[in-house]
Order: C-alpha cells, then structure tokens, then sequence
C-alpha cells in the first residue's frame, strides 16, 4: 500500500505557493526571452529588407542615368566651316498672317508666321509658317520621311541638342532625313552620316540669323510635341 503525501509536499500537483510563484516567473521569463528573441529576428529581417530596397532604388538610379540618353552638345556660332552637301538661298523675312509658298522643301527661310514654333521633339508634321520662325531665331528644323525605321529615328533623335532644335515628320522630303537652318538645308539617307553633328556645329544657334538669340520657348506648341 502506497503512503499517501505528507501535507506541504511538492510531490505530484501539491506545490507549495513559493513554488508555483517560482514556477509562474520562470514561465513568464521564458516567454519574455522568446518575445525578445523574435523581435531582435524581426527587428534583423526588417534591416535586411531596408538594405535591399535601398541597393535597388540606387540599381534603378543608376541604371536610368546610364541608359537615359543624354542631349548632343554643340558650339554655338559656327566658325565658317563648310559642310560638304549644304546648300545655301536668299530667303528674305517678315511677318505674314497668311499661308506661304515656300521655294524649298522643307522651306529654310522667308516670310513666317509672327509666332515661332517652340522647340522640340514632334511626333506630326508641324505648320511651316511657325518652324521658319523658329529658324529665324537659330534653330535647327530636322525633319524625316515618316516611314523612317525606329531604330533610325532613334539614332537621328541622339543627334539633337537639347534645346534650339525641332525634329518633325515630313510629307514629301526630297530626301529621308532634311536639315534646315536659315537659308541653308543639308539632305542626308542615313541618321548616321557624320555632317548632321557637323551640320548643327556650324549653324546651331547662328549668328547669322534674323534674330540671333530669340527665345526658342514661349511660342506654339503645335499638336504632337512629345518633348
């Protein structure tokens, strides 16, 4: 016959109330080390994906930076250079409310429109009365057979200064791509041919023109400018 426990044993569920307190604290420390432990794990998981993101969002950065095409840089002013192929008009100035019939295609001078088109990149063709004004004020119109490729186009649009430049689609070009400034016109086959940088060397921002130094912003935006 098994004994049955003294009174104020800790044998079996008998503990005693020093016991059970001992038991509780040693439970609850438990927990707190485990809580302790899964937020330092979560505080470390929370850092880890931090870094992360923040080598990505430099990655992306970077990576936009590089890839981005950068503006071409040109001299303004030209030094009298001769561009082999360009030729040269006397188209004289002035200003007209009314539609003109221009010598050249596209035209490189004569009478215009008094508001000059803003500068840009034109995915239609654009009115000649305002391009010509821009022309009048140093920019350089490049305008391209609309069935030129995108990988051609795109190489003609590495070509472009960031400002004092209109590139537009254009019916009818005696040529794929045609470069005006006043009074002289440059007709090329291929966005590669190495005259259109020397081309807008030579008469970017000419001295020559009209009106040297007119803005080339603050004019018409013609429909279909996508920069």
């Amino acid at each position: 016959m098994t004994p049955s426990p003294k009174p104020g044993s800790s044998t079996g569920q008998n503990l005693t109330v020093k016991q059970q307190r001992a038991a509780s604290r040693a439970q609850k420390l438990e927990e707190y080390r485990r809580q302790q432990q899964r937020t330092a794990r979560n505080r470390k998981i929370g850092i880890l994906v931090g870094i992360v993101a923040a080598v990505a969002v430099v990655a992306l950065v970077v990576t936009s930076v590089v890839l981005t095409p950068r503006p071409a840089s040109y001299s303004a002013g030209g030094e009298g250079r001769t561009v082999e192929g360009v030729e040269t008009f006397t188209n004289g100035a002035g200003h007209v409310e009314t539609a003109v019939t221009y010598p050249q295609t596209p035209p490189a001078g004569g009478e215009h429109n008094p508001v000059w088109l803003n500068c840009g990149i034109y995915d239609r063709p654009v009115p000649n009365e305002n391009a010509v004004h821009a022309l009048e004020h140093g920019a350089i119109w490049v305008t391209y057979d609309p069935a030129l490729g995108d990988a051609e186009l795109a190489t003609l649009k590495s070509k472009l200064p960031s400002t004092y430049a209109v590139l537009s689609p254009y019916e009818g070009l005696p040529a794929p791509i045609v470069l005006s400034g006043w009074n002289v016109q440059l007709k090329v086959k291929s966005a590669s041919d190495k005259r259109i940088p020397e081309f807008f060397e030579e008469y970017w921002k000419s001295l020559t023109v009209p009106e040297p130094g007119a803005m080339c912003t603050g004019g018409l935006d013609a429909p279909g400018k996508v920069a």
